[in-house]
């Protein structure tokens, strides 16, 4: 048996059919320094039930998948040590010790697949690295994208990657990427990436459609929604640029490699830009959260 729990949030929006939105637990633990963590967290959540959806914070806790979190479990997560970043490869390795882990997007993607929840609002993915031609450091959320048939709305690829081999890989493994608002890819802080977007469709009640449609046609996998962060307060790629290459370079000199890279890299750039990536990723993140709660209600309309 899978060991896992519903919030008593999470159960009482599933007795009742409403429409539930599952939300990363890394942002928390690994994505944002305390206590700007629990309040980004909280704001998230609150933002999804404003329009009209339930949040389902996804964390693994003493061994068992939590399907949304107590805003006491929330804050505990929010100040905790030493708590492991779980992905695919190490998510039942986890469950098994009994630890205590925050999910990344395909583990998030993963819980939220066997909860039946089919909407997932994040930042940003990860994806291809730049000098990934030698690292091989790809991220495991691409895969998840191509085999777990779950929506996920980001910010695009977090500015950090090489975008363009990113949309490659997503192309090579069926996944489609789905921009709303414009015909460009957004990159994470900035709005635009200068790459057109796959496709386009700015009707939630289609992106719905288009994911119920995958199923119906036997296609495995989700579909990524890419929504630009809000206009005012997106940091241009022409300012973002020197810091994200010192960052890259530091990081590379230090040695640091694998699932360290990413916070690494984050951290860095909150302290080049002077805290503007942090409130940029607050923006980004709150309004994911408004568009995946939209299409998690045209999901629902869909099924009745």
């Amino acid at each position: 048996m899978i060991p896992l729990v519903y919030s008593p949030e999470v159960a009482t929006a599933r007795a009742n059919g409403d429409p539930i939105v599952a939300l990363e637990s890394t942002i928390i633990t690994h994505g944002m320094p305390f206590p700007q963590n629990i309040e980004t967290a909280r704001k998230v959540e609150a933002e999804v039930r404003a329009a009209g959806a339930t949040p389902a914070t996804i964390a693994v806790l003493d061994g068992t998948i939590c399907i949304g979190l107590t805003d006491a479990q929330l804050g505990a997560l929010g100040q905790a040590g030493d708590v492991a970043k779980l992905s695919r490869a190490d998510l039942a390795a986890c469950i098994a010790v009994r630890g205590t882990g925050a999910t990344t997007v395909a583990a998030t993607m993963i819980a939220a697949h066997l909860a039946g929840i089919d909407i997932f609002a994040t930042g940003g993915i990860g994806g291809v690295h730049r000098g990934a031609e030698t690292s091989f450091d790809i991220s495991a959320d691409l895969h998840e994208l191509a085999q777990t048939p779950v929506t996920v709305v980001a910010a695009g690829p977090k500015a950090i990657l090489d975008i363009p081999k990113t949309l490659e890989v997503l192309e090579t493994f069926g996944v489609p990427v789905i921009a709303v608002g414009q015909d460009e890819v957004p990159a994470f802080w900035s709005r635009r990436s200068g790459l057109k977007a796959p496709l386009r469709i700015d009707d939630p009640a289609r992106i719905a459609a288009a994911g119920l449609l995958r199923a119906r046609l036997g296609l495995p996998g989700g579909q990524l929604v890419v929504n630009p962060i809000p206009a005012d307060a997106e940091i241009s790629r022409e300012t973002l640029g020197p810091a994200i290459e010192q960052a890259l370079c530091e990081a590379d000199t230090k040695g640091i490699a694998a699932k360290e890279v990413t916070p690494f890299l984050l951290q860095r750039i909150h302290e080049l830009t002077e805290g503007r990536s942090l409130s940029a990723n607050i923006a980004l993140v709150l309004n994911n959260a408004r568009l995946a709660a939209a299409i998690a209600r045209a999901f629902g309309n869909a099924r009745r």
